[in-house]
């Protein structure tokens, strides 16, 4: 078992969510669940992402189909910030060589 992981159960009771609420990000790809005995957890490295949803889905009332959206496009922009980038370090070299 991984020393990274937070039980379910327990965060779910320090934070008033609901265990359910886990399994609906879990069935659309948004954590992972680990299972081990009788307890869940999720990696410590997702929180991050998981407080977005949370603030997503409970105080912006965006549902979980939602917030798969949000986060694809997320994703999809940060991908194309990074091809700028890249293209912008190239046309410096270019630049570079004019002046």
């Amino acid at each position: 078992m991984q020393a990274d992981l937070i039980i379910i159960n327990e965060y779910c009771q320090k934070t008033n969510l609901e265990p359910v609420f886990f399994d609906l990000l879990e069935e659309n790809d948004l954590i992972t669940i680990y299972i081990e005995g009788d307890e869940r957890y999720f990696p410590s490295s997702e929180l991050n992402d998981l407080e977005k949803y949370i603030r997503m889905y409970y105080d912006l009332s965006i549902n979980i189909e939602g917030i798969d959206v949000i986060r694809n496009l997320q994703s999809r922009i940060q991908a194309l910030e990074d091809r700028i980038n890249l293209l912008h370090q190239r046309l410096k070299i270019y630049e570079s060589d004019v002046f």
